[in-house]
């Protein structure tokens, strides 16, 4: 790993650039395990504000967080974390219409076929029950129960403060030897020889060098695209939403396991509850609606007294052409946007953040890892794209001018292919360890309204007795299981409930 030469990394020195929730995570993960074998400094300031209403999170933030040695307990304390056990999607097939996309797994699949087989046997002969009653998590989360099981028999994320996860992160980071530099960014110096970012220049006039860069800069990006001048791929025509309003508001009712998305004639409401308030949001295209009738339909659709006032972004779905240029790599929105409808900005984040620690340089940065890098997160990116395009244009909603282009607006094959393929015959196929597995695609086209015309011939093996047994089997064991689980907000304060002086 070392120079032979003097001992010494030659890439050594990193510069986070931007705070918020993508900085601290990329200077927690690097301080905590590379200690003094890098200098790391992040900047930010304090005058400009984050985004910051990423409240809902995806299992395997799970795993970074073990990564990091972080206490359970003490990061849900920190970050007044709730359980989720996934989201509850309202009036997306069609208006009173609902399903619930669960993190967990679906019954119990056969090597030639998955469980939804079985179950479209059982329903057509009249001995299956619905669909979600096979799921241990959508049913502890309809009912408002979560405890942890032994073996992750009950999967999990995290609804949080974000503001609050970043600065519970950088405590780890500064632990861990990154310096915090307080400053705005005025110019970034490029090295003239090769086009590498050479160093920032603060408003302070202070300038300070590094081997390599992290943009962290949010929609701006400073670094990436502002000075490395890497194109945006826009799918607004894809994914047409580019406005949110986000508020805050009191609890007034038990907290529940699970995120809400709720859709309306332009987009789609959330709500997310924490341990001390819900989050809410009204997501929108502004061709089909504006701004003032926005804010009315989201107050109007909230519970509890207001404890902050309206947050408004503005957005443009898509992604920078590369992650990672020259000494640069963008993370958060500055690599790129995708609405939170899924949860998964913190995801990519952290999935970026692991990537380069297993593909880091020692010496001198490879173009055959710069093109890996940037071919396996853009193809992470597709994957979830496609998964959010999916719940806009398989829908029976057409009471609105926005959903009749979402139904009608043309679709990469790449979803195509996975609708056509289940409505078919019932099968989906994980390709590459993409993010959404098999049963997040069979959750949610059925919720949205596709009803295979037929399925694998092995269901048809089973007679009616011994389908009835096998389905039965798995519905009481997953209602049993259920019915002794802890209400969720009962465990969440006796596990990790705010101290009196939070």
């Amino acid at each position: 790993m070392n120079n032979p030469e003097d001992g010494k990394r030659k890439i050594r020195r990193y510069i986070v650039a931007g705070g918020g929730t993508a900085g601290w995570m990329a200077a927690a993960m690097m301080a905590k395990t590379l200690g003094e074998e890098i200098e790391l400094t992040l900047i930010e300031s304090d005058a400009i504000g984050t985004v910051g209403v990423g409240e809902a999170t995806i299992p395997p933030l799970l795993r970074f967080n073990q990564y990091l040695g972080v206490n359970e307990a003490e990061f849900m304390q920190a970050t007044r974390a709730t359980f989720k056990l996934g989201i509850s999607f309202e009036n997306w097939k069609n208006v009173g219409e609902k399903y619930f996309h669960s993190f967990g797994h679906t019954g119990k699949d056969h090597w030639t076929s998955g469980f939804q087989h079985f179950w479209l046997a059982g329903k057509a002969r009249g001995l299956a029950g619905e669909f979600e009653d096979y799921c241990l998590e959508v049913v502890a989360g309809l009912q408002g129960k979560f405890a942890q099981l032994p073996e992750n028999r009950l999967n999990y994320a995290y609804h949080l403060d974000s503001s609050a996860y970043a600065k519970f992160l950088r405590k780890i980071a500064e632990d861990n030897g990154a310096i915090r530099k307080e400053g705005k960014i005025e110019q970034v110096e490029l090295n003239q020889k090769n086009g590498n970012i050479k160093s920032l220049k603060l408003e302070s006039g202070e300038t300070l060098e590094a081997d390599f860069f992290f943009d962290c800069t949010g929609f701006r990006s400073i670094l990436m695209g502002q000075a490395l001048h890497v194109g945006f791929d826009d799918w607004s025509h894809l994914l047409p939403c580019d406005s949110a309003i986000a508020v805050q508001t009191k609890s007034v009712e038990p907290v529940k396991p699970y995120t809400r998305a709720i859709a309306h004639d332009a987009g789609w409401q959330w709500r997310i509850p924490l341990q001390h308030r819900t989050g809410n949001g009204l997501i929108y295209c502004s061709r089909y609606l504006d701004k003032d009738t926005a804010l009315d339909r989201l107050l109007s659709n909230i519970e509890g007294e207001m404890i902050t006032e309206p947050n408004f972004i503005r957005f443009q779905t898509g992604a920078r052409r590369k992650q990672w240029e020259k000494n640069c790599i963008a993370l958060g929105l500055s690599s790129g946007f995708m609405e939170p409808l899924e949860s998964t900005s913190i995801h990519l984040i952290q999935r970026s953040i692991m990537r380069f620690m297993r593909m880091m340089p020692a010496n001198e940065i490879a173009s055959a890892d710069v093109r890996e890098f940037n071919d396996q997160t853009l193809d992470d990116m597709d994957k979830i794209r496609d998964f959010l395009i999916m719940h806009y244009c398989v829908t029976d909603r057409r009471d609105s001018e926005f959903w009749r282009y979402c139904a009608s607006m043309d679709i990469p094959n790449s979803v195509q292919q996975k609708i056509d393929l289940f409505k078919n015959s019932a099968r989906v196929f994980r390709k590459n360890d993409e993010l959404f597995a098999e049963n997040s695609w069979i959750q949610c086209m059925m919720g949205q309204g596709i009803t295979p015309r037929s399925y694998h011939p092995i269901a048809d093996k089973m007679s009616d007795e011994e389908l009835k047994y096998f389905l039965g089997q798995i519905k009481d064991n997953v209602a049993k299981t259920a019915s002794k689980l802890p209400p969720h907000e009962r465990y969440v304060r006796q596990y990790c409930g705010m101290s009196e002086t939070m």
